[in-house]
């Protein structure tokens, strides 16, 4: 998070010049330049200070960063490997949303869990190799290009018969996984 552009970009919606903060907050004109180009790092009483010169907290200036990004790099993802298969979830905070998307890698001749019905619709877009989708009774091949749709009122998981690695994007509403 870039602490002074958020300071600045806020200070500058409410037409201050970085003199009338730092005299409304009782700081140095140089301090607040400092801190706006992230010279320095200020303590959490002149945080407090300068945040509630700006008319907001702790709480609406930190939540609106989360709320606002829309863009997820590796880093930021988690992957949790299993059996035969291994899952990263996409986004980190898709717990929050209403869509969980998720990139699948199952491996040659493997199977990942059972995910007994519950509320909700699961699609999945196979990337590169071929999955069989068991749905209930019912067993569908799915091939690299192709995707699926279903709702989630049945059993459902995926085999890979290949001997080459199957990889899709699978995406579930309500967040399941």
């Amino acid at each position: 998070m870039n602490l002074g552009i958020k300071i600045k970009d806020r200070r500058t919606l409410l037409m201050l010049t970085q003199e009338e903060l730092a005299n409304r907050c009782e700081l140095t004109k140089g301090y607040i330049s400092q801190l706006e180009n992230n010279k320095v790092s200020p303590s959490i009483e002149t945080l407090e200070i300068i945040l509630e010169v700006l008319g907001t907290n702790f709480s609406d200036f930190f939540h609106e960063e989360q709320t606002n990004k829309i863009i997820f790099t590796s880093d930021e993802q988690y992957t949790k490997q299993f059996e035969g298969y291994k899952q990263t979830w996409l986004v980190p905070t898709s717990q929050e949303h209403a869509l969980e998307p998720i990139l699948v890698v199952v491996e040659p001749h493997a199977i990942t869990f059972n995910d007994y019905p519950h509320p909700g619709e699961e699609f999945g877009y196979v990337i590169e190799g071929e999955i069989v989708l068991n749905y209930g009774s019912m067993k569908k091949t799915c091939k690299a290009g192709e995707s699926f749709y279903i709702t989630t009122n049945q059993d459902h998981y995926i085999e890979n018969h290949t001997d080459q690695k199957a990889v899709l994007v699978w995406v579930s509403t309500p967040p399941n996984f």
